[in-house]
């Protein structure tokens, strides 16, 4: 699971203005770094131009998924995944910097701002937070913990129920030794009661 891009775009009436970004592109080579992040900041603005006001969407391309949120004042962001990475997350991790931003940054700025002008140091920390879902979000990491419980209680009654069977073994066995025992008692008591006669 990896996060490769974070934006904030403000989505203006004829195309999208990019105020901020963050990117972690250190799994590829160096030399693809700077295309691959010129494409990223590329199809972000457009995903943002293309997502209507107070909508959210994830777009497939190639094996990323791209998540947007535009909210209705036009503040947009967009973070750029690999598959597995969980999508509820990234909603999660989108609203929470868009209403940081908002709060640190005036909305003034948003339509003429620009990343060399924009202040907001927190996006480079929220991406490199938010790369392992289980850390930076509780219901994630509950959720995870509530899996480890869960093997582990399969796996407790996965031995349970072998411990189960071999109790039984153990009943059946001494049930056939309780009949051979009244068995043997028996044929005691009459080799006895007949040496008691003679």
């Amino acid at each position: 699971m990896k996060l490769y891009s974070l934006s904030i775009i403000y989505k203006g009436s004829n195309k999208s203005n990019l105020l901020k970004a963050a990117y972690d592109l250190s799994s590829f080579s160096f030399f693809q770094r700077s295309s691959i992040q010129e494409f990223m900041t590329f199809t972000s603005a457009l995903i943002v131009e293309r997502t209507s006001q107070g909508s959210r969407a994830s777009v497939k391309e190639q094996e990323y998924l791209c998540h947007v949120y535009v909210r209705n004042d036009n503040l947009g962001a967009v973070v750029i995944a690999d598959t597995e990475y969980p999508q509820r997350v990234c909603f999660t991790l989108l609203e929470k910097v868009l209403e940081e931003f908002s709060r640190t940054v005036d909305s003034i700025d948003w339509p003429s701002g620009n990343p060399g002008t924009i202040t907001y140091a927190a996006l480079d920390s929220h991406l490199s937070k938010y790369q392992n879902p289980r850390e930076a979000d509780a219901m994630t990491k509950v959720q995870a913990e509530l899996d480890e419980t869960k093997i582990i209680l399969h796996n407790t009654m996965e031995s349970l129920l072998d411990r189960g069977e071999k109790l039984d073994d153990l009943v059946a066995k001494s049930e056939h030794l309780g009949n051979q025992s009244k068995a043997f008692y028996k044929t005691a008591r009459k080799q006895n009661s007949c040496c008691e006669i003679m």
